[in-house]
């Protein structure tokens, strides 16, 4: 029984291989990464094929990055207001917030998806190593949560509860800081997760500027529905700051990884997300911070620039995508 022959092209990429090591070259150098090609236009390919596939997710990803943020966040911020005696009203309101986001969550992944038989196969593997098999799982938990402590918030307000549903408000609300937590940051993490180069490089700082946007988003949305209190107005301050140090990194980080950052659709709307979010809303708050027109201005900066550099991210991941030039970059420094 004759054993088959090889590709073509594999024995080709052999034999350049080994006259490169005859010739007592560099082998790194001559060829940049197992299987890596150079087309004609110099960038490099794998076999002529091209080495990442473009993230296909659609517009609803963005949003639900957007709402998913929004409802971890104010679930925290309910649990705190409870614990410092808040106004019962705002409490409310942010379990609800985070009740109606963790509802609609779901229904734009299975938009995305195509089909909600995909989103519960997601929920047959649970997996600690997959972000995106902990996200699914979160998603779930964190709705439960929420579930039981609007229900219990709610019969307790209305006197229609016994005082058992006490501690069973307590334990929704802690679970749900937790699971809230996860939620609002996790997507950071699944996106830097990936092989697409701008998303694996600024991996460390995904996380904790989905969380912060999040957070200011929240914030904006308490005072934009009457909650101007100086609780709001910290965290919006905070917010704001954090995310003008984020924009700030961004900035400076001007190498051929980040390029879809700066440079085309993706890098003017992370731009324009990054000044919205950040520095012009920290000005506003600065000096017309006072009036509650100023407060609600400011946050609806926030929300408008949160939303866009959601936006912006995945862009930014498409456009890299198109560049394998910088994966095999990443390669070498590793």
């Amino acid at each position: 029984m004759t054993t088959p022959p090889k590709p073509k092209a594999t024995e080709q990429r052999l034999d350049e291989i080994r006259e490169a090591a005859a010739a007592g070259a560099n082998t790194s150098a001559a060829v940049p990464s197992l299987g890596a090609s150079r087309k004609s236009d110099g960038t490099e390919s794998y076999y002529g094929l091209p080495v990442l596939k473009a993230p296909t997710w659609t517009w609803e990803v963005p949003l639900y990055f957007f709402f998913g943020g929004i409802a971890g966040v104010s679930a925290c911020i309910a649990f705190f207001a409870q614990l410092f005696h808040a106004d019962p009203a705002m409490v409310r309101m942010c379990l609800w917030m985070g009740l109606i986001g963790a509802a609609i969550c779901p229904i734009l992944l299975i938009m995305d998806l195509g089909s909600p038989s995909r989103f519960l196969n997601m929920l047959r593997v649970f997996k600690l190593q997959s972000a995106m098999s902990m996200g699914a799982w979160i998603l779930v938990a964190f709705s439960g949560c929420l579930f039981f402590a609007v229900l219990s918030f709610e019969l307790l307000l209305r006197g229609f509860a016994p005082s058992f549903f006490t501690p069973v408000l307590w334990l929704a609300e802690g679970s749900g800081v937790v699971m809230g937590l996860l939620l609002a940051s996790y997507t950071g993490v699944l996106i830097g997760a990936t092989a697409i180069p701008v998303w694996s490089e600024n991996r460390k700082l995904l996380p904790a500027h989905f969380l912060t946007s999040g957070l200011g988003c929240a914030a904006g949305i308490l005072e934009l529905a009457g909650f101007l209190i100086p609780a709001t107005q910290f965290i919006g301050f905070a917010a704001s700051g954090i995310e003008t140090l984020v924009g700030g990194i961004i900035e400076v980080r001007r190498d051929a990884v980040n390029r879809p950052l700066h440079h085309g659709r993706s890098g003017w709307t992370m731009r324009i997300g990054g000044v919205l979010e950040g520095p012009i809303a920290l000005v506003v708050r600065i000096f017309w911070g006072s009036l509650p027109v100023g407060r609600e201005a400011a946050a609806i900066c926030f929300l408008i620039g949160a939303l866009t550099s959601r936006y912006a991210w995945i862009w930014a991941g498409h456009a890299s995508a198109q560049n394998p030039e910088t994966l095999f970059q990443i390669q070498r420094k590793s």
